[in-house]
């Protein structure tokens, strides 16, 4: 009896490490990556008179077969193949017998799962980098037709300074576009192939690693075998890009939110992408963009558990590298869908222009420019200039007005030392003037924001 006992501990706790161990039912995702890769292996087996011709065909259909099986959802994956190497492998020799088992010549799952991995992430990369364009190019569309609606710029969340609605949405396209060269820049300097690493230290059959690169789309091989098998910068440059993005989104789903609400009425969103209270009838929600907002914190953990993992690791490979790919596959499903909806949300809101002017007309956004008024035109210092200012905001107060409605007599009747200002002065403190006085490179007028539009529109033809 204890012996009996003793055996189905034995068989439980193989049970368990092969449940432990195996990484199959995760690493699946990456079958076509690991055929591509097996397929271009071959192909240089072959070119080197490792396998015969006729071998590799034989693999190369075979491979196919498996690719083809797993796509038809024919192919059935098992613990009893711990990843998707060895199950790819096993289906193969099944099919073409024992040249299947030449395939393995000359390399180790050490490169390639990296190949797999540094495939699939480049894949990723360039689709991500499509998206960003399309989003970049739905907030360029957008403002270019409000380059002349006015809402209050801020700062700590107070009215600042009147801007134009489009030249905010340019803001983001600039956030984006700076994303999308983050992907961009990763993707050139990952592009280097680790298949025929081997372990760590390489092979001594006769094999090509320029061959494989150029079959695989890299640019060239990985120059160092060691490094190469327990490198994952490229998962982590995708998962800081990744997150990075997530935070611009984030940024604009806050303003969507807030701007949605009742205390600012800026935007209306799609009834696509909001719900209703289920309760209260009357309210509609902006679950999107706190969906969004939300999703942020998922992809940094993904960041954070990837760093953790990998900051204590001795070359060259470890087991521990297993754990690189999951929170990879979740953070790009995570921002291909966040892009997506975004984009949406974007596209289909409606701009309530009258309650942004109307709410550029508290805060006396226009303040600023009576201060630069009387520096520039007055030739007074700045600090009796900005005194004065506090000066024609108090009267404004008392009349229950912004400083922007204030006509000649009130703004003279506000200090004895604005008596006699010049009557130019009331087209200087109107919201339209001020906006269009920030003229600089970059400013807010509707003339730079013309300009940054053209730009954009300019570098998206010659990326698109």
């Amino acid at each position: 009896m204890v012996q009996k006992n003793n055996q189905i501990l034995k068989n439980t706790n193989a049970e368990l490490l092969d449940q432990f161990n195996a990484s199959i039912m995760f690493d699946k995702k990456l079958y076509s990556q690991d055929i591509r890769g097996s397929i271009a292996h071959s192909k240089m087996l072959a070119l080197q008179n490792i396998i015969s011709n006729d071998e590799q065909k034989l693999i190369e259909k075979g491979l196919l077969q498996v690719l083809e099986e797993i796509e038809n959802g024919k192919f059935k994956f098992s613990l009893e193949y711990e990843d998707i190497h060895m199950a790819v492998e096993n289906r193969l020799t099944q099919i073409i017998g024992d040249a299947g088992k030449r395939l393995h010549t000359a390399r180790s799952r050490n490169d390639q799962v990296c190949t797999d991995f540094t495939l699939y992430v480049q894949e990723k990369t360039k689709s991500i980098e499509k998206q960003l364009l399309t989003l970049i190019e739905t907030f360029v569309n957008l403002a270019s037709k409000h380059t002349k609606t006015i809402m209050p710029g801020m700062t700590h969340l107070q009215h600042a300074q009147p801007i134009n609605f489009g030249y905010h949405m340019m803001a983001y396209a600039n956030m984006f576009k700076r994303d999308f060269e983050r992907f961009n820049s990763s993707y050139e300097r990952n592009n280097f192939s680790p298949l025929g690493s081997a372990a760590l230290a390489g092979t001594p059959h006769n094999i090509d690693r320029f061959k494989t690169a150029e079959l695989l789309g890299f640019c060239a091989p990985t120059q160092n075998a060691m490094d190469t098998v327990s490198n994952r910068d490229f998962a982590l440059e995708l998962l800081f890009n990744i997150s990075t993005t997530m935070m611009h989104i984030s940024r604009i789903s806050e303003e969507l939110i807030l701007w949605s609400s009742y205390e600012f009425r800026f935007i209306r969103m799609s009834d696509m992408y909001a719900t209703t209270s289920s309760i209260m009838p009357q309210k509609k929600n902006p679950d999107v963009p706190e969906l969004l907002r939300g999703k942020t914190g998922r992809v940094y953990g993904n960041l954070i558990s990837l760093l953790t993992v990998m900051k204590s690791l001795p070359l060259a490979y470890n087991k521990d590298t297993q754990e690189d790919k999951e929170g990879v596959f979740d953070s790009v499903e995570t921002i291909e869908i966040s892009l997506s909806i975004l984009n949406e949300v974007i596209k289909t809101m409606t701009i309530l222009e009258d309650n942004m002017l109307e709410a550029s007309k508290i805060g006396h956004l226009t303040a600023t420019d009576l201060a630069d008024y009387l520096v520039q035109k007055q030739n007074m210092p700045f600090r009796e200039a900005y005194y004065l200012t506090k000066e024609v905001v108090q009267k404004a107060n008392s009349l229950n007005k912004d400083i922007s409605e204030l006509t000649i007599t009130e703004i003279r009747n506000s200090s004895k030392e604005l008596e006699n200002i010049d009557e130019e002065i009331v087209s200087y403190l109107s919201l339209e003037n001020s906006m269009n006085s920030r003229n600089s490179f970059g400013g807010t007028s509707t003339k730079q924001t013309e300009i940054q539009i053209d730009s954009f529109n300019n570098w998206l033809k010659e990326v698109l």
